[in-house]
């Protein structure tokens, strides 16, 4: 049941998404970054918790996931580190993500090279 709930929030959240690159003039880096800071505000007051815990991996992975991560991060770097926190949980909580971003570009150039129009 996890599964079917996992990929149905995670398809609405994506569906959300198709809707205002198909009904909007928003480029798609507006919508990816709307994402990130709707995920670090949903998370922020509260709400985006428990509907990752709810939805798993349909909640985490999307950019939603992102900017909750983004806050987990800074929360529990400011509750150890005071207001230095700020500027580097962020990091802190997500440079997993970060870092399979940069190594499998790296791998993706390496693999696939530019074509000429």
């Amino acid at each position: 049941m996890q599964y079917l709930w996992s990929f149905l929030i995670g398809g609405f959240i994506c569906l959300i998404a198709q809707i205002l690159i198909d009904k909007t003039m928003l480029t798609p880096a507006r919508i990816l970054t709307g994402y990130v800071v709707a995920g670090a505000v949903l998370s922020a007051v509260g709400i985006y918790k428990p509907i990752a815990d709810f939805a798993g991996a349909g909640a985490t992975v999307p950019l939603l996931g992102f900017g909750h991560s983004l806050i987990l991060g800074v929360r529990d770097a400011v509750d150890s580190q005071g207001f230095a926190g700020i500027f580097t949980g962020g990091l802190r909580g997500t440079a997993g993500g970060i870092a399979a971003a940069i190594f499998f570009s790296l791998i993706a150039s390496l693999i696939f090279r530019l074509r000429d129009k």
